[in-house]
């Protein structure tokens, strides 16, 4: 089967687990709440539903990767639920923290019903995908479900990280290129890198296997945020749905910019000055591609597809889902830009 006709398959279980597990709260008294959860997944309240929902890229590749090692997909479920709940509890509390009022076309939770409640669905998220992840306790031996949570546990602590560094680094001018790279290892990177690795815990691979498929992630991630940057200044919006003139009228500190910055050239001294104009973004664009940024951008997001491709190489996938992962890369990473 092609990577699309195993997505097909694989994930409406993942819809269905997902559901499941945020039926916790379908109860009388906090029916509202569980609105809220069921509103931010994209099943209620407006919207074509694969607009709203997105990808679910994190469970598939971790059920993709237990396939690749000659697992069963289906009894890894609830581990695929559960990095998906991690993902959109820090969507959540994201877009409070960047104060973004859409997501997907639709209202963010916090601007649809008020922070204090975005705050508590965000946690509720949390809290359901550490409860998703116990329910792999009923095929799984205690250690592998310990282990899993102790990853997962890990990751989230990761991401709170990223997002600290994200934040700090905000509005400041004197970032260097070092100062990035640990910024997406948390934001980007450790949740592909959690899906990776639990998704080859629970086939039951050696350890070596194991670590090849989270040094997979890990790349994959880094990747996948380098290839983002390029697209936050150069992208083509009709084509990937990101405006390019974003990264630069919010100041952003991608891969681009701060190679622009460490130039020390004419686009350092403008981005430097003061705040860019929607009127001045083409040129800014086209002062960093005449730098070198998109070229030195593109060199890394080529050189961690490479790193990623390897260590995929090292862990020998088999079947329809090995040749599906391969497929998924160089659809992730081969977006227009």
């Amino acid at each position: 089967m092609s990577l699309q006709e195993q997505t097909n398959s694989i994930l409406p279980f993942v819809e269905i687990e997902l559901q499941r597990q945020i039926a916790r709260l379908d109860q009388p008294r906090i029916q509202p709440f569980y609105e809220m959860l069921t509103y931010h997944m994209g099943w209620t309240k407006f919207g074509n539903i694969q607009e709203v929902t997105g990808k679910r890229i994190r469970p598939l590749i971790l059920l993709l990767v237990t396939y690749a090692c000659g697992g069963e997909w289906l009894h890894a479920v609830p581990a695929a639920a559960a990095v998906e709940l991690v993902h959109n509890f820090s969507l959540v509390h994201d877009d409070i923290q960047d104060h973004s009022f859409n997501r997907h076309g639709r209202s963010t939770v916090w601007n649809k019903y008020g922070i204090p409640m975005a705050i508590n669905v965000g946690d509720a998220f949390f809290t359901i995908s550490n409860q998703a992840v116990m329910d792999l306790s009923k095929i799984y031996t205690p250690e592998k479900v310990i282990r899993a949570g102790k990853i997962l546990h890990n990751t989230c602590l990761d991401l709170t990280c990223g997002q600290y560094l994200d934040m700090s680094y905000q509005k400041r001018n004197d970032m260097s290129i070092e100062d990035y790279w640990p910024m997406i290892e948390g934001k980007t990177a450790a949740l592909l890198s959690a899906c990776t690795q639990i998704g080859a815990l629970l086939a039951g691979v050696d350890e070596t296997i194991i670590e090849q498929y989270r040094i997979f992630g890990r790349n994959l991630g880094l990747a996948f945020q380098v290839q983002d940057d390029i697209i936050g200044v150069w992208g083509d919006e009709a084509q990937t749905g990101k405006s390019a003139a974003s990264d630069i009228l919010e100041g952003k500190n991608s891969l681009p910019i701060l190679y622009g910055i460490s130039q020390r050239g004419n686009f350092a001294q403008r981005w430097i000055a003061s705040t860019i104009s929607p009127e001045e973004v083409a040129e800014i664009a086209q002062m960093l591609k005449d730098e070198g940024a998109l070229d030195f951008s593109q060199r890394e997001a080529i050189r961690l597809t490479n790193q990623a491709s390897q260590a995929l190489q090292k862990a020998n996938p088999h079947g329809e889902a090995g040749a599906a992962l391969s497929e998924l890369v160089t659809k992730l990473l081969g977006r227009q830009s």
